[in-house]
């Protein structure tokens, strides 16, 4: 009897008198989750597949090792039974290794070398750059009467030498004689696989034609095929010969010899360099150069304190103005507080790169609607002026900034308690007292970590700077594009990315990473004062 009263039976409809069976729900469930991940796990090995044979065909081998190690694990972890923590962190941890840490990472072995413009590469990589950048035309040399073909949509040179032979080359394949169909003249016009190009498309391809040079064989010093009109093409050789076993090049006209000298460039003794040359490791020469290289070290210096001042002076005013307007619409008694807050954080919703255009368009010294508008037209340089653009660039950011804020401190404000507000009143307390030794100090252990925060942003801040005023007013004490407004991001962005001087990334990466020293100092000072605050306050 006490089976059958604790056992629920279904008695209406087929099946009545049998209990029902939960163990297929759960097998259905099972089976379509099996399912679900063997076709997510086949999409990853098949694109991890894709990954590992371009690296194999790359020659890129400790990439490669990494790669499978990470395959072969990321298989083991969904593949056994249990281990299910793994399963939910995998992905994450994935994608921060990727993300952050290879980022971080590359970034500080990028500051250790001399990588840029041009030492971009390998040492062999350079010497066959040098020899294509220094062929000139052989005196006399021979003609060639050559048709321009294509096929895959790489071009190349279908050449007939003077004793009649087809040869086809590209710039990476040097020429090789081809069986081609000729005209009545002897010239070869077509060969199997390429396409003719027709004199309509040679002279919308111009550029590419121009630049089209084919190797006699893989060794450049035997001379190369050049046409300017794509009907004609005429040898030409490099000027500067290259020595293999003394790893030198020697100029043929005046016989300057250039060498390696462990600078990752060639070197002549009279130092001048080559333009090519190729990356190597140059130890702690990037960070000396930014101290040391008298174009930057003045311009480094005001850029770091100016840097500190617009942080410090952002989160002060950001936080001032929004705890004022958060305790001014907080008051109990003040009707349609829901308007004031809404219109309050209207400049949150704008993008910061959009509003810096327009601000910039705003503060225009000519035609600028704050000129125009509130001074009757004056002429006042807003953004060329080096003191105006600062207090242009502090205003600017402090609008955009004080919105978030006026939400963290009106959210704050409404979390504390009533009844030490009510006790300190009782007291005697006056409103402003309330607010200084009780308000505030709660107030501010509950948001400095977004304090420490905002002044690691704002120590960052590209898009306020880059599009309000790229970082002008220009410094007139330096060759280098550095100006009175540009913070250490904006530096290293124009150093990174050729803003007048070239590319230098490993300066930048130098120069990234002192950021990231500086940044973290500062917040684990601050995290620590925040923790005594807290101890202070409880």
């Amino acid at each position: 009897m006490v089976d059958q009263l604790d056992t629920p039976v279904n008695t209406i409809g087929p099946g009545a008198g049998h209990a029902p069976r939960p163990g297929r729900a759960a097998r259905s469930d099972s089976l379509g989750g099996t399912l679900a991940k063997i076709i997510l796990l086949g999409i990853t090995d098949a694109f991890a597949v894709y990954v590992l044979i371009a690296l194999f065909l790359n020659e890129k081998w400790a990439v490669l090792t990494v790669a499978a190690l990470v395959t072969l694990l990321i298989n083991w972890i969904y593949l056994r039974r249990g281990g299910l923590p793994a399963k939910y962190l995998a992905p994450g941890v994935l994608f921060l290794a990727v993300f952050q840490v290879f980022v971080v990472a590359y970034s500080g072995y990028v500051a250790f070398t001399n990588y840029g413009d041009g030492h971009n590469s390998t040492k062999a990589d350079a010497v066959s750059a040098i020899q294509m950048t220094a062929q000139k035309r052989v005196p006399d040399s021979p003609s060639y009467r050559i048709t321009v073909v294509e096929k895959g949509g790489t071009l190349s040179l279908l050449a007939t030498d003077p004793d009649g032979t087809a040869e086809l080359g590209s710039v990476d394949e040097p020429l090789e004689e081809v069986t081609a169909e000729k005209d009545a003249s002897g010239k070869a016009v077509a060969v199997d696989g390429y396409e003719t190009l027709q004199f309509s498309d040679l002279l919308q391809r111009q550029d590419e034609i121009l630049a089209l040079t084919v190797p006699f064989s893989e060794d450049l010093d035997d001379g190369t095929l050049k046409t300017s009109d794509g009907a004609t093409a005429y040898v030409f050789k490099p000027s500067l010969v290259y020595d293999e076993a003394a790893g030198t090049f020697t100029d043929s006209e005046n016989g300057k010899v250039y060498s390696d000298i462990g600078e990752g460039a060639f070197v002549a003794e009279d130092g001048e360099r080559l333009p090519t040359g190729w990356k190597i490791n140059v130890g702690f020469d990037n960070f000396a150069h930014a101290f040391s290289d008298p174009d930057l070290r003045g311009p480094l210096v005001a850029v770091i304190i100016w840097t500190f001042t617009f942080a410090v002076m952002s989160v002060l005013l950001c936080f001032g103005l929004g705890l004022f307007l958060a305790v001014t619409f907080n008051h109990a008694t003040l009707r349609g507080k829901r308007i004031y807050r809404t219109i309050m954080i209207l400049p949150y919703a704008f993008p910061a790169f959009l509003a810096g255009l327009v601000w910039s368009g705003m503060m225009n010294q000519d035609f600028g609607f704050i000129n125009n508008t509130f001074f009757g037209g004056a002429d006042i340089p807003w953004l060329s002026d080096p003191w105006l653009a600062k207090a242009s660039v502090l205003l600017v950011n402090t609008w955009l900034g004080f919105p978030y804020m006026f939400l963290v401190c009106t959210g704050a404000l409404q979390s504390l308690p009533e009844e030490v507000n009510e006790a300190a009143r009782m007291d005697g307390a006056s409103a402003w007292r309330i607010f200084r030794s009780i308000k505030l100090p709660l107030l501010l252990v509950s948001t400095a970590p977004l304090l420490i925060s905002t002044f690691a942003f704002n120590f960052n801040n590209f898009n306020v700077i880059f599009m309000l005023t790229g970082g002008g007013p220009r410094f007139e004490d330096t060759s280098m594009d550095i100006g009175a407004t540009d913070l250490l991001i904006t530096l290293v962005y124009k150093v990174a990315f050729g803003q007048g001087t070239g590319r230098d990334y490993g300066l930048a990466s130098a120069l990234a990473v002192l950021i990231f020293i500086i940044v973290a100092i500062i917040s684990a000072i601050s995290f620590r004062q925040t923790k005594a605050l807290e101890e202070v306050n409880s």
